[in-house]
């Protein structure tokens, strides 16, 4: 998650965030992570077969393919983003999805208002932005004390918008 609060010009929007789903294993990890599985299981496949167990190598074979699948998996929905705009005259949230697809949505922001669902063990479940009976969930694929944090860097910037000056 990046942010920035800025107010300098007129134009210049009062927070600005783009929020990106974290993933703790880079491409080089991922790399070294699966070069180590395939090494495992050609050796203890090796090891079937010669024993005289050959049909279970393609069984090591098949967890390979599918943990390389589920790894695709998890990395394509890495691709997701939301940048969220915020200046005087108007909220743009813009989300784009893992397959690339792109929707933008706006608001006024003297309308807009932050709705925040908690848990009193987790922390913040869920925030939406409704405005004259819409909403729109965001920060979906933050954890609870991210969405905290930008909850409250939001929500301060909200109520900044609502007793700014219009230009």
């Amino acid at each position: 998650m990046t942010s920035g609060n800025a107010a300098s010009g007129p134009d210049a929007p009062i927070f600005s965030a783009v929020l990106t789903p974290h993933r703790s294993l880079s491409p080089t990890g991922f790399m070294l992570v699966m070069v180590a599985l395939v090494a495992c299981s050609f050796a203890a496949g090796v090891a079937f077969w010669l024993m005289g167990a050959w049909p279970v190598v393609g069984f090591f074979g098949l967890d390979i393919a599918l943990l390389q699948l589920a790894f695709r998996l998890n990395y394509r929905s890495g691709r997701a983003s939301e940048e969220i705009r915020l200046d005087r005259e108007r909220l743009t949230v813009r989300q784009v999805a893992p397959s690339g697809r792109t929707s933008e949505t706006g608001f006024h922001p003297y309308w807009a208002r932050l709705e925040i669902d908690r848990h009193p063990e987790i922390g913040v479940t869920g925030l939406r932005i409704a405005s004259h009976g819409r909403r729109l969930a965001i920060a979906r694929f933050l954890g609870p004390h991210e969405r905290e944090s930008f909850a409250t860097a939001f929500g301060a910037a909200l109520a900044e918008a609502r007793t700014a000056p219009a230009g």
